[in-house]
């Protein structure tokens, strides 16, 4: 029989009597209207069709179905609805399986959940993320799938957002097989053989049995993970709510529940972090040019920030070559890497094979003539100019012609480290946040005299190491550093005026940041920061406002967490008010004549969004930052604001 049509998106062919329906909307089959419109004129042709005994649903490509469509966001909804396309799935008299060939996402898996057979592809990952936009699922996923795999499992799938493999979705029983090549033979051959008057209809199974122990421990993790916002909770409760209620109250619900959530101010904001991720690491002008190919990257320095960067590029398919003072040194950095490795296959996060994989492309050692072969160099040496320099002047001599060089400074002027080369153009900046291996911010700084070519291949290098890359200028601190410095600049400022550590640690942490900006120096040690201020002292402008209170900590001894005491003591390495600090503060204000005033938690939050979005806004007007919401993505990702919020330019009104 010759292939149908029956919308721009979806087709179908008749195979032994089983009709094969392809969602065909790329790049990621997404759920748009002429989707939702071909599907139901395919149920209908299924339905008055003799010869049709059964409905097989699968993707195009590589993908089953990506979620909803993104271009029909914040537009009135148009009909069919996706619940009601789901609706007519799950009660369609015919057998209908999916054969899920790819990501089954949002809607996508709504979709498989209504069919009465799921087949899913080996490499499928299905999953419900609709909490990371601030919502939850609108077209019955609350209430379908603890139907299948019971309260507690759904609550951590929906709860967290969280992707699945097909085979975590074959052991909890979202899917009932994982074929390989197979996959749409095992579906029409499961859909022959069903009968039609006992199909399997999700909506109308009982919820599984379990205990309540159970069920309270999945709620109290969910919680506890969702920091404050709201889709999470809801999520919860939607799936609670499928044990007692019947499902057309619980659609009823979910439903009214979505479009509460769609509506409101926190969906707006991770709306928002959503489309600027897709923005992310687009340079204007920059579409046509080709990245340079990269195959080996070396990296100079294996301490804590070197072996992050060796096993984020062992993890991206990469052969590496680190490099290091000595044969005892090499041999310790690559004990540092393995271990990294080793504790990713102890978590699960890594499998045996893979593990000696990325052992079997790992080389340390002390010759740096081995450079010679790698297509791109890292430095991850001490944050200091000179050492960087002069690195950089002997790795001229041994890379390659056409190899990068990058930078992994967090402060230091790149321009000055590439000027000192005899190739600049071929310098970026690769600013990794640590722990490099797991924080997926990374800053790619285009100096003066980068090229294109360099530039778009050190974005596609950070993208294939899993990275959210964003582009900075030269500045002292680029983009992400700038900005924290204008935020603790402020803490500081409002220290001396009269508010306490714990107090602004304590408003930040209500407003969704997981650590208050006192207890994250206590964390990070105090030391760093101090040696630089006294580099600075020199050229710092005598009018301008300088806190002395922090020298004055380190100066006592107090480097934070690491030796005890900080902004806070730590007996028992737990976080405590230390009188001794804020006698110090008190003595600060003191000497200039400060009489301290009191803050509410609004005026401090205020005030700190205010520093930093005023330094964003100078980011912007340099050109340093290309997008307001590029400094958003590297606030969220790279120092803890609550993505909730959807960032401090955000919050502040650009968007």
């Amino acid at each position: 029989m010759s292939a149908l049509r029956f919308s721009d998106t979806i087709s179908a062919a008749l195979a032994d009597g089983i009709l094969v329906v392809t969602i065909d909307n790329a790049p990621v089959n997404a759920l748009s209207a002429d989707v939702r419109a071909g599907l139901m004129t395919a149920l209908d042709h299924a339905e008055t069709d003799g010869a049709v005994a059964g409905i097989v649903l699968t993707g195009a490509g590589s993908t089953f179905v990506g979620g909803a469509d993104i271009k029909e966001f914040g537009k009135p909804p148009v009909e069919p609805l996706l619940p009601d396309v789901i609706s007519r799935i799950e009660t369609f008299a015919k057998p209908v399986a999916a054969a899920i060939n790819g990501a089954a996402l949002g809607g996508g898996l709504e979709v498989a959940l209504a069919c009465h057979r799921r087949h899913a592809a080996p490499s499928s990952k299905l999953g419900l993320p609709e909490v990371k936009l601030g919502i939850v699922p609108g077209a019955g996923g609350t209430q379908r799938l603890p139907r299948l795999i019971g309260i507690a499992a759904a609550i951590d799938v929906i709860a967290s957002g969280r992707m699945v493999s097909a085979a975590e979705a074959l052991k909890l029983g979202i899917v009932d097989g994982v074929s390989g090549d197979a996959l749409l033979a095992d579906a029409i051959a499961d859909v022959k053989v069903a009968n039609a008057s006992s199909l399997r209809r999700t909506g109308h199974l009982s919820v599984p049995s379990e205990t309540t122990e159970a069920v309270d421990k999945a709620t109290a993790d969910a919680s506890r993970k969702a920091r404050g916002q709201r889709a999470p909770s809801e999520a919860v409760r939607l799936v609670r709510l499928a044990a007692t209620a019947p499902l057309v109250e619980g659609l009823a619900e979910e439903r009214r529940t979505f479009v509460e959530l769609r509506d409101s101010e926190e969906a707006a904001a991770l709306r928002h972090v959503f489309f600027a991720e897709r923005a992310a690491g687009k340079v204007e002008g920059l579409e046509a040019v080709a990245p340079r190919k990269i195959e080996t990257i070396g990296i100079v320095g294996t301490g804590l920030m070197g072996s992050g960067i060796a096993v984020s590029a062992l993890n991206g398919g990469y052969r590496i070559i680190g490099v290091e003072q000595s044969p005892e040194v090499a041999e310790k950095g690559r004990e540092r890497i393995i271990g990294l490795l080793d504790k990713a296959l102890q978590s699960g996060r890594l499998d045996a094979a893979g593990r000696e994989d990325r052992v079997g492309r790992l080389t340390v050692t002390a010759d740096m003539q081995q450079l010679s072969q790698a297509d791109i160099v890292i430095e991850a040496v001490f944050d200091d100019l000179t050492v960087k320099t002069e690195l950089f002047q002997r790795l001229d001599v041994i890379v390659r012609g056409d190899a990068i060089l990058a930078t992994n400074t967090s402060y230091l002027d790149p321009d000055v480290i590439a000027a000192a080369t005899a190739r600049p153009e071929r310098v970026v900046g690769l600013h990794f946040f640590s722990p490099a291996h797991i924080m997926r911010l990374l800053e790619v700084v285009n100096c003066k005299q980068t090229a294109p070519d360099v530039l778009v291949t050190a974005l596609a290098l950070a993208k294939r190491l899993g990275k959210l890359p964003i582009v900075s200028g030269v500045t002292e601190g680029f983009i992400g550093n700038s900005i924290f410095s204008a935020y603790r600049r402020e803490a500081e400022y409002m220290l001396e005026d009269g508010a306490s550590p714990q107090e602004i640690d304590a408003a930040l942490e209500a407003y969704g940041f997981p650590m208050g900006p006192f207890a994250v120096f206590d964390m990070a040690g105090l030391e760093i920061a101090w040696a630089r201020r006294k580099r600075q002292a020199a050229t710092r402008d005598p009018a301008e406002r300088y806190v002395v209170i922090p020298d004055r900590l380190c100066e006592a001894g107090r480097f934070g967490q690491k030796t005890g005491r900080g902004w806070y003591a730590y007996p028992d390495g737990k976080r405590t008010v230390d009188p001794d600090v804020t006698a110090m503060i008190e003595a600060a204000r003191a000497e200039k004549g400060i009489a301290p005033k009191q803050f509410t938690a609004e005026e401090i939050v205020a005030r700190l969004l205010k520093a930093m979005t005023d330094e964003g806004n100078s980011l912007l007007s340099q050109g340093i930052a290309a997008r307001a919401s590029d400094i958003d993505l590297v606030m969220i990702n790279g120092y803890g604001f609550p993505s909730n919020k959807g960032g401090p330019m955000f919050a502040a009104g650009r968007r």
